[in-house]
């Protein structure tokens, strides 16, 4: 039975989660703090994690940090984290993100609405799973993504990815030198939840180059200003792009 994480410290709220989720046929544990939350997480990995940012020891953001570290280490598949909070703004929900969170919903919530995000949450992580059977690994250069094992290498090293960041890099990885715009690559990664909201995607693509690079490799992921981006080396053109840079001349 797939298992969901609860971390709220309002017993009201907690309730209303768990029980909702209950009817929905999920098996639930529930945290009311930080350490709670993380010892769970160490002991038994739950399929899914419902986790408030405003908590009385420790904030989600890093609970959320703490997560991906510990999975990190142990070589575990990510986790996704759908967060809650009352706190809406757009640097909010990029922080909650860029922290390792893969959903972001705002409080006052409806419950149904919380349910359908639990469920799409679900979906698109066990897709890979079902996709992998088909599926090779995907390689570019000395970039390698294996959809099944969720997991990323530049060479010989590791790259450790939240769950939003991998399926960014595969998208881009499955069209290499193909530039994705960017409702193209939100819809895919998000499923248009954040449309029209470039920072979340910026922020996103920014944290991937910053692990893809950790090491001094070359820049994969480019930039295509005004139209999205596109996996390649950093002197390789499209033929798009060459036939637009003639028709500036």
């Amino acid at each position: 039975m797939t298992r969901v994480l609860v971390v709220e410290d309002s017993p009201d709220i907690a309730r209303l989660v768990q029980r909702s989720l209950i009817l929905e046929g999920y098996e639930v544990d529930v945290a009311n703090d930080g350490c709670g939350a993380l010892a769970v997480v160490r002991d038994a990995p739950p399929d899914l994690i419902v986790l408030d940012l405003m908590l009385p020891d420790i904030d989600g953001m890093e609970i959320c940090r703490r997560v991906r570290a510990m999975e990190a280490a142990y070589g575990q598949p990510p986790v996704p984290v759908l967060m809650l909070t009352a706190l809406d703004s757009v640097p909010d929900r990029v922080s909650g993100l860029d922290a390792g969170a893969d959903d972001y919903v705002p409080k006052p919530f409806a419950i149904t609405e919380l349910m359908a995000r639990v469920r799409s949450l679900l979906r698109r992580s066990r897709a890979p799973e079902v996709r992998s059977r088909q599926r090779d690994v995907l390689t570019y250069d000395d970039l390698s993504l294996d959809p099944g094992a969720r997991t990323v290498h530049r060479g010989e090293r590791e790259i450790t990815l939240t769950a939003k960041q991998f399926d960014l890099l595969a998208a881009l990885l499955e069209h290499p030198n193909q530039v994705m715009g960017y409702d193209t690559v939100m819809q895919r990664v998000w499923g248009g939840q954040f449309r029209g909201e470039s920072n979340v995607l910026a922020v996103t693509v920014s944290t991937v180059r910053k692990a893809m690079e950790e090491g001094g490799e070359p820049r994969l992921v480019q930039t295509v200003r005004g139209v999205g981006y596109v996996l390649r080396h950093a002197k390789t053109k499209t033929p798009a792009e060459n036939a637009a840079v003639a028709g500036r001349n």
